[in-house]
């Protein structure tokens, strides 16, 4: 401890445990609801495919096939760009980092509105993946520059509920535009849905720059009491003298750990954005045929699963325990898609196991980034947690593709969801197995 910081806690007697809720209370509003609407747009726009598809095949000769290879082409640019964007934001700050990012998808997607041709859209799906490449690991880090590990669980769960919020909100908007939207202006309703959700994230973009710090010795409104207390509480979760296998990014990316986290997040996210890019098909193939019906029914898993991720997160800080926390969710998330077969043909079933998948899914992943900050070391973090998200991008690449060809195949999405539920239940296991005795590199 500081002679300095030792000053500011004695000048502030009786404080203590309450000064430092109180900071990290100031701290959340002023950051989490900006970077969590960040992150709803940017998930619309990585999304919405799977609701403007609808209403697509209608006008263009796109097949199941195309659309697959688009879901999962996004991730290629994001998977090639997302370590050297995280590099580069150490470098030029994340005001920088998220005006670029954020300017250039958002025109991105916007463009997509007006793709014609199949290659078309894959280069808008590659380019909307290079751009946006960096943002969330860039969010993870940049969180981490102002919470410690032990506050991070919760932190993480509560900006990522973005991943269930975005959803919550598609499925009415996006409904809701396909409908009365189409024909307005000349344009079909699929083109207004690319065009009104992706300028938000360009207008975000400049807005970050003027709003945003890049780091807590820049947040004018703190005062120098709470700079301090902060300094104090990052200085006891990071000792200066920290022995550790991974002090750098080459040294992290030389443990196998790393790999086996890197598969976890491969098969997590191959089972996710397979399950979410379907979401709209599959409630319309249970008799819904009202888009707007399709939306609203749609964002039941979403509110299962922001409260979800509230619960478990809380629950997971307080136990300081990840892995169990993980594997739980992961079964739960198998457990409702199992429900989704067997329903057979019942819809109130079908729409039971669809709000317990997401409960499940939707819960696991602020569980599993938290996991990855806390193994990192300090030193490593930035290049390390968008060295692992990066190359996880492996799985929604190549999941939807690939559960799209089965169910072409076999005229049936049962054994595409079947292939989901082996996922889940592999990726739970493997974290297991992987940090087993230990939930985080510093227990």
């Amino acid at each position: 401890m500081t002679i300095e910081t030792t000053n500011v806690l004695l000048a502030a007697p009786g404080e203590g445990r309450d000064g430092i809720v109180r900071l990290f209370t100031k701290i959340g509003w002023r950051l989490l609801p900006f970077l969590m609407l960040c992150y709803v747009v940017a998930f619309l726009d990585r999304i919405n495919i799977g609701f403007a598809q609808l209403q697509m095949k209608q006008t263009l000769p796109f097949s199941d096939a195309t659309y697959g290879i688009g879901a999962g082409i996004f991730f290629v640019g994001y998977m090639l760009f997302e370590v050297p964007s995280n590099l580069l934001l150490e470098r030029i700050g994340v005001r920088k980092t998220m005006l670029r990012i954020m300017l250039a998808w958002g025109l991105v997607a916007a463009a997509m509105a007006f793709v014609q041709t199949p290659l078309q859209f894959y280069i808008a799906r590659v380019l909307l993946g290079v751009f946006e490449a960096g943002f969330l690991p860039g969010v993870i880090l940049y969180l981490t520059y102002w919470y410690p590990s032990g506050r991070r669980g919760q932190v993480m769960a509560t900006f990522m509920s973005a991943t269930a919020i975005a959803p919550l909100l598609a499925g009415p908007l996006c409904g809701a535009t396909l409908k009365h939207l189409d024909g307005i202006g000349g344009l079909h309703g699929w083109q207004w849905l690319f065009i009104s959700q992706g300028v938000p994230a360009s207008i975000l973009g400049v807005a970050a720059y003027f709003y945003l710090q890049d780091g807590p010795e820049d947040g004018d409104w703190l005062t120098a009491k709470e700079k301090s207390l902060l300094r104090l509480q990052h200085e006891q979760d990071h000792p200066e003298v920290e022995t550790s296998s991974h002090s750098d990014f080459w040294q992290m990316a030389t443990d196998p750990k790393i790999y086996s986290l890197i598969l976890v997040d491969i098969l997590l996210l191959g089972a996710n954005y397979t399950i979410v890019f379907s979401i709209p098909s599959m409630i319309k193939s249970w008799g819904i045929s009202d888009l707007l019906h399709v939306g609203l029914l749609s964002t039941l898993p979403q509110i299962a699963g922001v409260i979800g991720m509230i619960l478990v997160g809380r629950h997971s800080d307080r136990h300081r325990e990840r892995r169990w926390h993980y594997a739980l969710c992961v079964s739960v998330a198998a457990l409702g898609i199992l429900l989704m077969i067997f329903a057979q043909g019942n819809i109130v079933f079908a729409i039971l196991g669809l709000t317990i998948a997401g409960l499940g899914f939707v819960s696991a992943v602020p569980l599993f980034v938290t996991t990855c900050t806390e193994y990192l070391s300090k030193a490593s973090i930035a290049g390390g947690v968008a060295f692992i998200a990066g190359l996880a991008n492996l799985g929604p690449a190549a999941a939807p593709p690939a559960t799209t060809f089965i169910t072409t195949v076999t005229g049936s999405p049962v054994y595409s969801l079947y292939l989901v539920v082996v996922l889940y239940l592999l990726s739970g296991v493997v974290l297991l197995v992987t940090l087993r005795g230990a939930s985080s590199r510093r227990r």
